[in-house]
């Protein structure tokens, strides 16, 4: 019984959910990337998760530090340009986090269910619907 009340008091823990991928801006380029196995360029990247360059490049540098993103530099149509892709650790860190998401949805998932959370009907005497 005891180790039933701890795993009910954990139950909504979400340990995976990490906080280098959670906040908006870096699950949005960790989507693009993970979409994108060749890599996407810096410029691609801003468009797509709508970021300035100096909101970009600070997250970037974020996902390097974090050893999910490696930088590349490539030169493509003679010019230089930085080309990002997902580590396998990112892949798999990144995955995991996904795993993770769908837990939180699946447990939140009978609030969203109509049939479940019922209001007193006014018209009945205060009897639920």
């Amino acid at each position: 019984m005891a180790a039933e009340d701890g795993a009910r008091r954990a139950r909504f823990h979400y340990g995976g959910l990490e906080r280098v991928i959670h906040e908006k801006a870096r699950l949005g380029i960790l989507t693009a990337l993970v979409t994108e196995p060749e890599g996407a360029a810096f410029n691609d990247l801003k468009v797509l998760c709508d970021l300035t360059d100096g909101n970009l490049s600070r997250h970037l540098k974020t996902l390097v530090e974090a050893e999910l993103v490696l930088a590349e530099r490539e030169d493509e149509t003679g010019r230089r340009q930085s080309i990002y892709r997902l580590t396998r650790q990112g892949r798999a860190r990144f995955l995991g986090y996904l795993e993770e998401l769908e837990r939180v949805v699946a447990d939140a998932s009978p609030a969203r269910s109509p049939r479940r959370w019922h209001r007193p009907d006014p018209r009945r005497g205060g009897a639920g619907a």
